[in-house]
């Protein structure tokens, strides 16, 4: 396994080639090389795994004529080889990337129609200037291509044309918006990068002179269709005919010269890969023994106490394998899913139907500790029926060829349909409120492309399969493993997509597939015995995913601060107040939204932040916390105030608050550690000693003290808070009541009568050019009420708050705890405690112990000196100097 790159075109360069072989390092850490003809340049990094001493690339013909970079294996290249030395073509290396080349140099773009096996390959035929491209049957490896100017560009991976400089980045936004309303994201050659598209499987593509030509180099798809016609009769001999192809197609597939182990899920298709190989092992198949040794490694995600959990099934395999197998149990977590988040979209390049995949992706990087080459179970779903909206298709079958059979296959399928239908079912009953995906996204966008449309076979279940095998299920799938693996540098394998095993399959008549609410039968039958009756008979598909319903409440807070953020509400794709309703409506159970609607939406806009926004690179070095006597970063100690005095801020860190914390211990701790600081620092206590000195608190730690800030999913949001909250300006931070939340709770605060005069007083102020007359209609502290920021430090972040009750009396209170515990000399010159209400736009004094004009308090904080993000500085010693 490999990764392959390259251009042909004036605008390419050895350093673009370079950087772009650079780029996908780790697809091929054992080794890289380049080849460059005039405007044709060629890269590869290599993985080895079959003839690892020889079978670098670029490899060149003997004869000079044809060059090749070559990524995957065939796996009957030894066949090939052989009727290759019978043409007269000799052999250098025992590789099968020599094997693919003289193939080519023998036929031609025919020779890939022989290939069994997996590739994503370039040829240069220098005679002809001529380049080649070839993506195997199923597309199994990736083959990514754009045009830029004169340019043509190619490469394992996207991100290898990102760093060619030459492409210009663009988000696809027609793939965007199927993907959020149709949950489709790979139906054909568009990428999420607008002008970088896919090779399709079973396709060549040529580019010489006369331009770029595309077409299928096979019939397969036309193939599977022909054969689905033929409904060659079920019996055991078919069972057993299957069972021995499935073997030998698993036996090629651990044709390597380094370890191979098994990715085991638990489900029917992974475990039948496991038990082939143990029943080899026990066999001495030497190639088996060869490959995987005496023990077969096995990597599984288990999830304990989850509904999700398949260890279960997991440890009946391994009780089978008992004395031929070593296991590895990964068990992800929502935190680790966190942490992860950013390098799995990066991984993966582009966005996922859900955050599945994951789980392989955590398996894949405990994999190659162990191994280098990695065999699982993809593709059996795709061709014997493995998900349940099959059976829907099938019942439309049979129902058109007569109701009796349907309604007999009915009855025996009526548990596995209930698997599908009780989420519905249940949203019924709780009376859940349905929200469309077009709702959720921004109007303009939406209205854009209202007249997509996506459409699937739904009554003929061969030509449903066929659909999934190359377009709508198996090429998502494909792709996340191939990321994948190839973020680790492991090379996946997948037996299932034999491309013989398929065509039989599909040459047996349909009660192959399903019969007596049974799918994957010729499976099941094939593995009697061998499997365990648990799995064998189990009847609940669940595969390679993670808790994604159980993660996403965990980490609620933080999917809430990104729905929330500056970009996303900026973005045409999403509506963002729709958004954050729906949002809180799925914490509360009150909508039928589901996790994967937020996911899609989460993707896309990591996504873009990842691709397309601007970012600093990240810094690795640990955090340094500051000390009390440090300004925040980005912010100065001293300030000279409007009425030109001087006044020196001390910003004092704290641990988060909640509404359980004690406000007067947590001060006194806070005041204690300053002073004490202070006392070690000659040069700071010479600062203080003798002035005038106040002590300034956040009012968003006093109201979470004293109960009254709420998480916004408490918050039960009424239709004229969403109405009222509509025309209010939003600021940049998203501060005020330009929120259903902040709104409601004003509501509540001042009532809905004294909000509804108010706005009218507001709305006649901003045609006579006054500002304000809301908040002073209003009346009280309602301007202090606060909605949640992505920037503050949690929980502000996922809560609304009221105004602090009674600031002056908390002033006093804090006050007198101050003085009471700092030293006498302090205590002396000690002014009072000053609530503040600060922000980057503006700051108001909610309450103090100190007599006089309150403005010059809000002077002394004109920067906020506190800051506005993750500082965690709630409190600061403020002196006069």
């Amino acid at each position: 396994m490999c990764g392959i790159v390259g251009y042909l075109g004036p605008g390419g360069n050895a350093a673009m080639l370079q950087r772009m072989n650079d780029s996908q390092a780790h697809r091929g850490p054992d080794g890289q090389g380049t080849f460059t003809d005039g405007e044709l340049g060629l890269g590869h990094r290599r993985l080895s795994i079959i003839d690892v001493a020889h079978g670098q690339q670029p490899m060149t013909t003997k004869d000079g004529r044809f060059t090749i970079v070559y990524n995957g294996e065939v796996y009957n290249y030894l066949e090939l080889r052989a009727e290759l030395e019978q043409l007269g073509h000799d052999f250098t290396t025992d590789s099968d990337t020599e094997v693919v080349l003289e193939a080519f140099a023998q036929w031609g773009s025919e020779a890939f129609d022989r290939f069994n096996g997996m590739w994503g390959l370039a040829i240069w035929d220098g005679k002809e200037q001529r380049l080649t491209l070839s993506r195997d049957h199923f597309g199994i490896k990736p083959l990514y291509v754009a045009q830029s100017g004169g340019t043509f560009l190619f490469a394992s991976e996207i991100k290898s044309i990102l760093a060619s400089g030459l492409y210009e980045k663009k988000p696809n936004d027609r793939t965007i918006y199927r993907y959020l309303r149709f949950r489709i994201h790979e139906d054909g050659r568009e990428t999420f990068f607008d002008g970088i598209e896919r090779l399709e499987p079973g396709e060549a593509l040529t580019v010489d002179a006369s331009g770029v030509q595309r077409a299928p180099y096979t019939r397969l798809r036309e193939e599977l269709a022909e054969l689905a016609t033929e409904q060659r009769p079920y019996d055991d001999a078919a069972a057993a005919d299957y069972k021995a192809r499935l073997i030998e197609a698993v036996r090629l597939r651990l044709q390597s010269e380094v370890p191979v182990g098994t990715s085991l899920s638990g489900g029917l298709d992974s475990s039948a890969v496991a038990v082939i190989i143990n029943q080899l092992l026990n066999q001495g198949d030497e190639t088996t023994k060869e490959a995987v040794g005496a023990q077969q490694n096995t990597f599984s995600a288990v999830f304990p106490g989850s509904l999700n959990d398949e260890e279960k099934y997991v440890d009946a395999v391994l009780d089978i394998c008992r004395g031929h197998v070593d296991a590895h149990k990964i068990l992800p977590t929502a935190d680790e899913f966190k942490a992860d988040l950013r390098d799995f979209i990066r991984t993966q390049e582009e966005p996922l139907i859900s955050s599945g995949p994951y789980a392989q992706y955590q398996v894949m990087r405990e994999a190659t500790q162990h191994v280098t080459v990695l065999l699982d179970g993809q593709g059996a779903d795709e061709m014997m029926a493995g998900y349940i909206p099959y059976y829907f298709v099938y019942l439309r079958q049979l129902r058109a060829q007569g109701a009796t059979k349907a309604a007999a296959e009915l009855a025996r399928s009526l548990d596995v349909l209930y698997r599908l239908g009780r989420f519905k079912l249940k949203a019924k009953l709780k009376r859940q409120k349905g929200i469309a995906a077009t709702q959720l996204m921004g109007g303009d966008f939406a209205k854009s492309y209202s007249g997509e449309r996506y459409s699937v076979e739904g009554s003929n279940l061969k030509k449903r399969l066929i659909e999934d095998l190359f377009v709508g299920s198996l090429p998502s799938l494909l792709r996340y493993e191939d990321k994948n693996t190839m973020r680790f540098s492991l090379e996946g394998r997948v037996p299932f997509l034999d491309k013989e095993v398929v065509k039989f399959i599909f040459s047996l008549s349909d009660e192959a597939i399903i019969k007596n609410g049974w799918n994957k039968r010729v499976l099941r039958d094939a593995t009697r015995g061998l499997l365990p009756e648990s799995i064998n008979r189990r009847r609940n598909k669940i595969g390679f995913t993670t808790p994604q319903g159980e993660w996403f409440m965990r980490l609620k807070n933080h999917f809430y601060g990104i729905f929330l953020s500056e970009s996303f509400a900026n973005r045409p794709y999403f509506d963002q107040p729709e958004v954050l309703h729906a949002f809180e409506g799925w914490i509360k159970g009150t909508n039928d939204v589901d996790s994967m609607m937020f996911w899609r939406l989460l993707n896309i806009e990591l996504w873009l932040r990842e691709f397309f926004d601007e970012h600093e690179p990240e810094d690795e070095a640990p955090v340094r916390i500051k000390t009390d006597l440090e300004a925040n970063e980005g912010k100065e100690l001293d300030l000279v105030t409007a009425g030109g005095a001087t006044v020196r801020r001390y910003p004092l860190r704290t641990e988060l608050f909640s509404r359980e914390d004690d406000l007067d211990a947590r001060v006194a701790d806070e005041v204690d550690g300053f002073f004490k600081e202070l006392d070690a620092d000659p040069e700071h206590a010479a600062q203080l000693a003798g002035k005038r000195w106040y002590f300034f608190i956040s009012e968003k730690i006093v109201a979470i003290t004293q109960g009254r800030s709420y998480f916004i999913w408490d918050i039960n949001v009424g239709r004229p808070a969403r109405v009222l909250s509509k025309y209010v300006t939003r600021t940049p931070a998203g501060i005020g009541l330009g929120s259903p939340f902040t709104m409601q709770l004003a509501i509540q605060e001042a009532g809905l009568p004294r909000v509804l005069y108010a706005s009218a007083g507001g709305a006649v102020g901003k045609l006579i050019g006054k500002r304000g007359m809301f908040y002073e209609l209003v009346g009280g502290d309602i301007r202090a009420i606060d909605g949640p920021t992505e920037y503050s430090a949690y929980p502000s972040n996922v809560s609304a708050k009221l105004a602090p009750k009674d600031p002056d009396e908390v002033s006093a209170r804090l006050s007198a705890l101050i003085r009471s515990r700092v030293p006498a000399a302090y205590a002396q010159t000690f002014g009072g405690t000053v609530v503040m209400d600060a922000n980057d736009i503006g700051r108001n004094v909610l309450g103090t112990d100190v007599a006089g004009d309150r403005t010059r308090f809000e002077e002394m904080f004109a920067d906020n000196p506190l800051g506005q993000g993750g500082e965690q500085t709630p409190m600061a010693i403020v002196v006069e100097r």
